[in-house]
């Protein structure tokens, strides 16, 4: 395994200063934003599709300095029900295909997007229950006439260019349990699969260890975020997992990301490495930092420095003991 980072934290800066701050680190890989809600600040794969000296320029900042590119992401919501902003989101993550080709990098992260209710609907509508009986009316619409056709279709784009697409498990999207992404690849096939965060895992009650060995069993992990989540049992009772809060309310809020180990012992995460290798996920653990309480540069060192001691890098040897 490869420790990685996802660089949006440090959009900031300018790209070749962001690559020189995570060198530094100790890390091996970059994960780079191309567009969606994080942006594109270090990369336009719009701009670069346009000039082959700019994608080689851009190839020869990360590989100078001894990195690579684990995931071109693009996370935005491509079946958003007003066109125009579904057009946006579905542009960009089409060149980001196109760019991760010509870049040689094998995966493209997003979100599987969430529809509407119905046809003429102005704002996603995301299902959280089965009853009253209209729920599952619009989740089976959506998923029969906007999920599975816009992923077959998107899917089929990737595979004929080498890719793998990587959707985050995210609520409020369609896809965004470990059941979720599945009925998804049984549709699709293997074109799609899971960049799979366990601090979206936490919040909706899911254990990631399980969570991996459900999805791993399919083959069906292809990126790993590393982020934490703290659950307030106190804010819990109060709000539900389903809070819908500003995040910025950390102090009433139900749950709110960390940084790794700060909302889960180290344990805890040795055994989510432990279970991504007896899957025989063997890529980029990529760190994102999401942690209100930690300026962004103490929150990726410190997950630098909790995640080192307990990745497992050396290939496996034989069971000299069997």
């Amino acid at each position: 395994m490869k420790l990685g980072v996802f660089a949006v934290l440090y959009g900031q800066l300018p790209l070749e200063e962001a690559l020189d701050t995570i060198a530094a680190k100790g890390v091996e890989a970059v994960e780079i934003g191309t567009g969606g809600y994080p942006g594109n600040k270090h990369c336009n794969p719009h701009e670069l599709l346009a000039d082959e000296g700019k994608i080689k320029a851009f190839k020869q900042a990360v590989e100078s300095r001894g990195l690579m590119i684990s995931a071109l992401s693009c996370h935005g919501n491509p079946l958003h029900p007003q066109k125009e902003i579904a057009k946006q989101f579905h542009d960009d993550f089409m060149a980001t295909l196109d760019l991760a080709a010509k870049l040689e990098v094998p995966i493209v992260n997003g979100f599987s997007g969430c529809p509407g209710d119905h046809e003429g609907a102005k704002y996603p509508n995301w299902p959280v229950a089965p009853w009253p009986n209209d729920y599952q009316e619009i989740l089976d619409w959506q998923w029969k006439e906007k999920v599975i056709p816009y992923w077959t279709e998107v899917g089929s784009y990737a595979t004929e260019r080498g890719l793998k697409i990587a959707l985050e498990l995210h609520g409020g999207f369609s896809v965004h349990s470990p059941g979720t992404m599945l009925r998804l690849r049984e549709a699709v096939g293997e074109a799609v699969g899971a960049n799979l965060d366990p601090s979206h895992m936490w919040w909706q009650g899911i254990d990631p260890v399980q969570a991996i060995r459900i999805l791993g069993q399919e083959n069906a992990i292809y990126h790993f975020h590393a982020k934490d989540t703290t659950l307030d049992p106190i804010n819990v009772n109060k709000h539900g997992i389903t809070d819908m809060q500003s995040y910025s309310m950390m102090l009433d809020r139900a749950w709110q990301f960390r940084t790794v180990g700060y909302g889960h012992d180290m344990k805890t995460w040795a055994d989510i490495i432990s279970a991504l290798r007896l899957i025989g996920y063997d890529y980029v653990v990529s760190i994102e930092h999401e942690d209100g309480l930690m300026s962004i540069d103490e929150g990726f060192t410190k997950a630098v420095q909790n995640l080192q001691p307990i990745l497992m890098k050396e290939p496996l040897g034989e069971m000299w003991w069997v």
